[in-house]
């Protein structure tokens, strides 16, 4: 038998190997989220079944207190602190915002649902169940993302039924402001608080957090260079990221920039969409959409930089350090105050 298995080809045992990892990786991953998903009908049940028995009490709001309390006195030193008061109190809420079993999704799992039933919004809420669902978001990306408003963030250029249809499956995102948002925010890259910093610094972050970053970027995004060299002539230029949509079916090409930028950065970023336009992409694709990533921007000066039929160069700014709610939202209050005053210029970026 030891001699049968060393005649073998070694390439053709390696993809057997693989072949059988495969096979044992799935199944533990079905597995897992099997277990997760009969987590989260426990958890439905017991609040079915709270509510059920908390609608037999005549003072309904003390009844559910006390029932509730003493039920996890009852519980909790059999099963543990899964069964305190909050948590009982969570299955409740659980069941009050899902009142219908069908519709509980066996993607996502019970720290994801406790997540999703703290928003009130009902179009927010059903927007990150169905991008957790689709995306296969871990809790930890499901929360970053709610922590990062990425709802508010697109409709900031979007209207909501455009972003609830592109999250339901109805429609496709037909321009690059249905998935990319401005301001983007990369606490992630863990950078010092420091007052400047080199673009390569910055550069080196986002491929080394590389999975956060096409998070952050939104759907449909895979990575394809960094620097990538470009020929002009008997002149050379490195373009700094370029990624590909297959949703968009466009490449996308990305400056980044540490300071305020500039129409100088404008120009060169319009070259180098143009090269990919004129040498790279084929027939049936899309033109390419460029993105100069930086600290500030004035938003007139851009669009004064741009033609008016301005559909693929975008000037997105990016933060750092994830911002409080109140922070972000009056960032994003800001920018649309800027963008119905036009004369005035753009605010400063948090942070700076």
């Amino acid at each position: 038998m030891k001699n049968e298995m060393l005649n073998v080809p070694h390439d053709s045992l390696d993809g057997f190997v693989g072949e059988i990892k495969q096979i044992i990786d799935s199944a533990r991953a079905n597995a897992v989220r099997s277990v997760d998903f009969c987590r989260v009908q426990m958890y439905w049940n017991i609040g079915k079944r709270i509510f059920e028995k908390e609608q037999q009490g005549k003072e309904r709001a003390d009844y559910g207190s006390y029932l509730i309390k003493n039920l996890s006195k009852c519980i909790a030193p059999y099963y543990g602190s899964g069964f305190s008061v909050r948590q009982l109190e969570m299955c409740r809420q659980f069941y009050r915002t899902y009142p219908i079993a069908n519709t509980l999704r066996s993607q996502l799992n019970w720290t994801q649902y406790r997540l999703l039933i703290q928003i009130e919004d009902a179009d927010k809420r059903e927007y990150y169940e169905l991008e957790s669902a689709n995306n296969n978001w871990t809790a930890r990306e499901t929360e970053r993302q709610i922590n990062s408003l990425l709802y508010e963030r697109l409709l900031l250029s979007n209207d909501k039924e455009a972003v609830l249809a592109v999250a339901r499956g109805q429609r496709i995102p037909e321009s690059p402001t249905e998935i990319i948002k401005d301001p983007m925010v990369l606490e992630f890259l863990g950078l010092e608080r420091r007052a400047s910093y080199y673009e390569k610094d910055l550069e080196s972050a986002i491929i080394s957090h590389i999975a956060d970053f096409l998070l952050e970027m939104g759907n449909g995004f895979s990575f394809v260079a960094r620097q990538k060299r470009i020929l002009v002539e008997d002149d050379e230029y490195f373009v700094d990221l370029v990624f590909y949509n297959r949703l968009l079916r466009s490449f996308v090409v990305i400056e980044l920039k540490t300071q305020k930028l500039t129409h100088q950065d404008l120009g060169q970023l319009q070259m180098y969409v143009n090269y990919y336009d004129r040498f790279v992409k084929t027939e049936d694709e899309n033109p390419t959409i460029g993105i100069l990533l930086c600290t500030d921007k004035n938003d007139t000066a851009v669009k004064l930089a741009l033609p008016e039929n301005n559909r693929t160069i975008l000037a997105s700014k990016y933060q750092l350090y994830l911002p409080t709610t109140e922070q972000l939202i009056n960032e994003i209050n800001e920018v649309k105050r800027a963008v119905e005053n036009p004369r005035k210029e753009s605010p400063g970026h948090l942070g700076r």
